[in-house]
Order: C-alpha cells, then sequence, then structure tokens
C-alpha cells in the first residue's frame, strides 16, 4: 500500500559454457601440412629417375665442411648451393656441371648404366601400354570402328607394339590383287594414324598375303610385289590420317612368308597388315642393321620361313589375268 516502497525484480541469466580454444585446429592444421608435404616428397621420389636418386644421395653425403667452406666435391657444382654430383637438371646419365656452367660426361659404374638401361625400357613400356589402351578405348569409341574389331589385333611382342589389320572372307581390306584401300580400312588406319603421334617410337609396316599365285608365278608380278605395293598404301594412309611421317623406318612386303594360319596357307586371315611400334631396343637394332635382331624380328611376327624381312621387293608392273586376292 506505500507506493514509495522500493520495487526488487530479480533476473536469472543462465550462465554460459567457458571457451575451450582453438588448440585443436592448430594441431589439425599441423597434421594436414605434415601429409601433404610426405605426399608431395612421395611423389617427387617416383618422379626421378634411378640417376637422379643416386645424385640427390651424393649431395646429402658431401661433408659439411666441404659444402660450406669448400673442398672436395664441391668445385665441380655451378649451383649457388656449393656441392659436387650429378647435373640433376640434365635427364642423361652422367653429367656433370662443371663451376663455369659448362658441362661434361664422367664416367659411370656399371651398376648406374645399368639402372638407367632398366629405366628407359621401363618408360619405353609404359608408353606402349598406354598406347595399347588408348587405341582400343578409340575402337570402341567409334561406331565405324567397332563393327571391324575382330579384324583389328593388338598385342605385345618383343620388338614393341602390334597393330594387325586382317582380312576376312567378307570384308577384304584391299581390291582384289590391287593395292586399293577399301573405305573401312581408309578409316582403320586413319584412326591409328591419329594415335601413333602420342609416343616417339618409331614404325614398321609389313604387308602379307595369302599362298594364292598369281597366272605369271614370281616370275612377274607376284604376292612379293603385291605386299610390298599394300604395304606402301597403308603407309600414305597413315600419314594422311595424321602420323608424322619420319616415324616410319622401314615399308616390309613379306608375301606369304609369314601366314597367321600355319595350317592353311589359304586362309583370307593371311592377307594383313602389320604396324609395328618399335620399341627402343628393336629401334636401335634396326638402325645398326643388326642382322641377329632383324632374324628375331622375322620369327616373332608369326611365320615360318626364314626370309629376309628386311627386304621388300616392290618392282612396278602391271598384274596378270588370274591374281590373287
Amino acid at each position: 500500500m506505500n507506493k514509495d516502497r522500493p520495487i526488487f525484480i530479480k533476473r536469472i541469466v543462465s550462465g554460459k559454457k567457458a571457451h575451450h580454444g582453438g588448440a585443436w585446429k592448430l594441431a589439425y592444421a599441423d597434421f594436414m601440412t605434415a601429409m601433404m608435404a610426405f605426399f608431395l616428397l612421395m611423389w617427387l621420389l617416383s618422379a626421378v629417375t634411378p640417376v637422379q636418386r643416386r645424385g640427390i644421395a651424393e649431395y646429402f653425403n658431401t661433408p659439411l665442411k666441404n659444402a660450406i667452406m669448400g673442398g672436395q666435391g664441391s668445385g665441380m657444382d655451378s649451383s649457388i648451393i656449393t656441392g659436387g654430383g650429378s647435373d640433376l637438371s640434365n635427364p642423361d646419365p652422367g653429367t656433370t656441371r662443371m663451376s663455369e656452367g659448362t658441362q661434361r660426361k664422367v664416367g659411370l659404374d656399371e651398376q648406374t648404366l645399368k639402372d638407367a638401361k632398366v629405366e628407359l625400357e621401363r618408360r619405353d613400356q609404359v608408353r606402349l601400354h598406354d598406347l595399347q589402351v588408348k587405341l582400343k578405348a578409340a575402337i570402341e569409341a567409334n561406331p565405324v570402328l567397332r563393327q571391324f574389331k575382330q579384324q583389328i589385333r593388338i598385342d605385345s611382342t618383343q620388338q614393341g607394339l602390334r597393330i594387325e589389320i586382317v582380312d576376312t572372307q567378307k570384308r577384304p581390306m584391299f581390291a582384289l590383287a590391287s593395292n586399293a584401300v577399301q573405305p573401312y580400312m581408309h578409316d582403320i588406319l586413319q584412326e591409328i594414324g591419329k594415335s601413333l603421334n602420342d609416343v616417339p617410337n618409331r614404325i614398321v609396316v609389313q604387308g602379307h598375303t595369302d599362298a594364292t599365285q598369281y597366272a605369271g608365278g614370281e616370275k612377274g608380278y607376284s604376292n612379293w610385289e603385291l605386299s610390298a605395293d599394300r604395304a606402301n598404301a597403308s603407309r600414305r594412309e597413315l600419314i594422311s590420317g595424321g602420323m608424322d611421317e619420319a616415324k616410319v623406318l622401314r615399308v616390309i612386303g613379306l608375301a606369304s612368308t609369314q601366314n597367321l594360319n600355319k595350317q592353311d596357307a589359304f586362309d583370307p586371315e593371311n592377307r594383313r597388315i602389320s604396324v609395328l611400334v618399335l620399341n627402343h631396343k628393336s629401334e636401335e637394332a634396326m638402325m645398326r642393321d643388326d642382322p641377329s635382331q632383324a632374324t628375331t624380328f622375322s620369327n616373332s611376327t608369326g611365320g615360318t620361313n626364314s626370309a629376309n624381312p628386311s627386304l621388300a621387293a616392290v618392282v612396278p608392273g602391271p598384274p596378270l589375268k588370274q591374281a590373287a586376292p
């Protein structure tokens, strides 16, 4: 009833939870940084060659005194950071930088040369395997080529990657007794020509026929000339499809000396075009014209005869009336 009496209002405010801080965020950030550095290190180690890894190891084995004050092993390098060892900026094994910035070749031990050779062969195999996968994918993706995939055979040999386009009774690749390319054969070779530029390897184009002889036998225009003409026609189609013309190392006509079907020399599948993408070892052997390597190359392509594959007879002349397909 007394209006002057003070009125007290009590308000209860709920208490807030204490802040726990952001220490866990710092720990998590440190962890992620360490993981990123680890995977980056793994990636760098997988990208360098054994020769480069050996050079890195030699650098870190350089004594600290020599690295800071100079000494044996430090005067061979033109880098800002003193120290000796192989030149990691040059992919050629055995290259060492001099103090004036020039380069020189030094002798490598046998193990280093062996490691470099193994690494070169491994890279070569990876490139050819990737090409094989790409060609098969291109055939599956192209509706025109997909219907002819049974006639396209891609496999690996000791000499490299072999791509073969074989005949069937209903689908010959060329006109009868001629090097005139059929339209679907044109599409196949055009697609292959585009893909061959993805690798630096050089190629050999081989032409094969069955055993059906011309009326004049071997004296006139024969299966030797026909197989060589068809191989050369295939070379032109590959180049028109976009392949670099410098990639062709040899164009060979083998007639019926290397049949796929050894039991039936007249089988249509013996008529085929082979495109061999050479690996580094086979290319070097052919450039040296090594007879032993040439013999091995002949045996690996499925033939039974011992004809020299490096001899491709290209003798112009009109075919006789009765001609082999």
